[in-house]
């Protein structure tokens, strides 16, 4: 190549056609009359639709218990996945972490950091598992199974309060249907 011969790559001498866009036409700008509901304020809001999808009810539902569970068990220290890990163990001393993962739907980056925790407050130790010497499994303390005794006790008194509407048949069907969609 000739003196610039690199910068003639990349800068044509002659410019190359560009594709030809025609012109938008100019817009129009029309003032349309406003009738007189587009100013009228709504009085109540129409959720007719979302009310027959199963995720938006379901939703709602676990929202309004959701918030009464944090105002509830924060004496104890434990927030809805907390008292779930928590409840796990104290139901399946020597459970293992993968098997909290795989039951509770939680990712092991997730849980590593709550075992610790709850481990640091003394409610849960580790102990060789029987079977399999590479995995650990995992123990309520005493001061672990107290704690959930009562925490288990205040979950069940507020989830009976939240659902005080249905009949102990109704809840019973609530529990089993709502369980065949993620089990």
């Amino acid at each position: 190549m000739r003196g610039g011969g690199i910068i003639a790559c990349f800068m044509p001498s002659q410019p190359h056609p560009s594709p030809q866009v025609p012109a938008a036409a100019p817009r129009k700008r029309v003032k349309l009359p406003l009738a007189s509901t587009d100013l009228a304020a709504i009085d109540q809001v129409d959720t007719r639709y979302l009310q027959t999808l199963m995720g938006y009810n379901a939703r709602r539902a676990a929202l309004s218990i959701i918030e009464l569970f944090l105002e509830r068990l924060a004496p104890y220290g434990l927030k809805p996945v907390d008292f779930s890990v928590m409840s796990t163990i104290q139901h399946n001393p020597g459970v293992t972490s993968r098997q909290l993962c795989a039951t509770l739907n939680l990712l092991p980056p997730n849980l590593v950091g709550l075992i610790q925790s709850l481990e640091s407050r003394g409610l849960i130790e580790r102990k060789p598992h029987p079977h399999d010497g590479r995995a650990v499994g995992l123990h309520a303390t005493p001061k672990g199974h107290d704690l959930m005794v009562q925490a288990e006790q205040t979950a069940t008194e507020l989830e009976i309060e939240k659902t005080a509407k249905l009949t102990p048949a109704q809840r019973k069907t609530l529990l089993t249907l709502l369980q065949k969609i993620y089990l």
